[in-house]
């Protein structure tokens, strides 16, 4: 890790770019210190389509996330989303090795290396193998089998895989910046780690991660994931409605949508009067607010159609009493819990980042250019930094993980009996 143990996360996303640094105390994320946005003007549908564009906002992002942070990057961790993305269940079995049959840490990576051999075309690589559950002998949902007895060790995992040429390209762009990628995550899965509690991960959950150009699924049951997926439509798609339906420009219905938009039209209380510019930029003309919202309701309609459409392909359409978490931020337009609740038949929730009010603390209410059109940074916008927020989480479990990894046996008990010495000169 860099200096005063760093770690970093870069969530590129359609609509902007967001840089989270965070300060962490071994695997515990003790505070953020540096936030950096801008604009995301080189990305389609979650890919890079300009490579000279999508640095250029990294870079802008990195540099504002560094300033207020005080640090200088080294290495990241990037959020990875886009119609390109896709996954599979896999299973994988070995003898457990050893004359006393005790599983290792050896034997759970071999099981987990046994569960990638499916068939990926050469234009695909892996993600993501994240362990579902293992089973010993026959006995099924252990999450951990290190230090069991056992002949015959199996696993049950969840393969996320996406374009070679998508991940080089974003790679790529942040190594261009002078930074090297730490790792490639899944946005969808970062995002789980900012604003899913382990609860509802166990009691069984659909987090839905609404972007501007993408709308990232994932399901969880028993603690882990069991189903990914990306849908190729989002915010940016309610703003383009709005910019034909009103024929004006693509900024203003940004503007428009954000501080005059709401997903549910029988939600208004009171029908008022809009001020738009027409196409040219230049001449302005009322419409009322229920205009606006009939242009707005069917898109984000078809939006959770299609999200219905994906609960039910993976068959738990039954088998998530916790209900949905919306994140991201197309979540943020009015009406949208009760549209996505009407339409899924499940309780819905808008998920904000579990240490937000670390970052309100930092930032301090202030004025702050966050990218989304928002000019004010407060708890009810926060979940613009959902992905961010979990990326640096994902990061402090890894590099956490990495170092114990790094420690001999011998060191681990030496380092346990000078924690004990502590206590005891503390007490007596």
């Amino acid at each position: 890790m860099a200096p005063r143990d760093i770690v970093a996360g870069i969530d590129i996303g359609t609509t902007k770019v967001c840089t989270i640094i965070a300060e962490v105390n071994g695997d515990k994320i003790t505070d953020i210190i540096g936030v950096g946005t801008s604009p995301s003007t080189g990305l389609r549908k979650g890919m890079v389509v300009d490579i000279d564009d999508t640095v250029c906002s990294i870079e802008t992002a990195v540099v504002k996330a560094e300033r207020m942070a005080g640090v200088e990057l080294e290495s990241v961790f990037v959020g990875i989303a886009g119609s390109h993305i896709s996954s599979t269940n896999s299973h994988g079995v070995v003898a457990v090795t050893g004359e006393d049959k005790e599983i290792s840490k050896k034997d759970i990576d071999r099981v987990i290396e046994a569960t990638k051999i499916i068939s990926i075309p050469p234009e695909r690589e892996i993600i993501h193998v994240i362990p579902r559950e293992f089973i010993v002998d026959g006995c099924r949902d252990i999450k951990s089998p290190l230090g069991m007895s056992g002949v015959r060790l199996e696993a049950e995992t969840h393969i996320v895989t996406g374009s070679v040429t998508s991940i080089q390209n974003l790679v790529k762009s942040v190594h261009r910046v002078g930074i090297n990628v730490e790792g490639v995550v899944l946005q969808p899965l970062a995002a789980s780690k900012a604003v899913l509690s382990e609860s509802e991960k166990d009691l069984g959950v659909v987090l839905v991660d609404m972007g501007g150009g993408t709308t990232d699924i994932a399901i969880f049951k028993e603690g882990s994931i069991w189903y990914t997926s990306i849908l190729p439509v989002g915010g940016d798609h309610v703003t383009s409605d709005i910019a034909v339906g009103l024929r004006t420009p693509m900024s203003n219905a940004e503007r428009i949508k954000i501080q005059h938009g709401c997903a549910k039209a029988s939600l208004i209380e009171r029908d008022q009067k809009i001020d738009i510019l027409d196409t040219s930029g230049k001449k302005k003309h009322s419409i009322s607010q229920q205009m606006l919202c009939n242009i707005i309701e069917p898109r984000v309609d078809e939006i959770f159609t299609l999200v219905k459409q994906e609960i039910q392909k993976a068959g738990y359409d039954d088998l998530i009493p916790a209900g949905v978490v919306v994140t991201g931020g197309a979540s943020l337009l009015d009406g949208i819990p009760k549209l996505a609740s009407e339409k899924l038949d499940l309780p819905v929730r808008v998920g904000v980042p579990d240490n937000i009010d670390t970052l309100l603390n930092y930032i301090d209410g202030s004025i702050y250019d966050i990218g989304e059109g928002y000019s004010e940074f407060s708890k009810d916008n926060g979940a613009i930094f959902s992905t961010g927020v979990g990326l640096v989480h994902y990061g402090a479990e890894v590099l956490g993980e990495d170092s114990l990894e790094d420690m001999g046996e011998e060191e681990i008990i030496n380092d346990l009996f000078d924690k004990v010495k502590s206590w005891f000169k503390e007490i007596f």
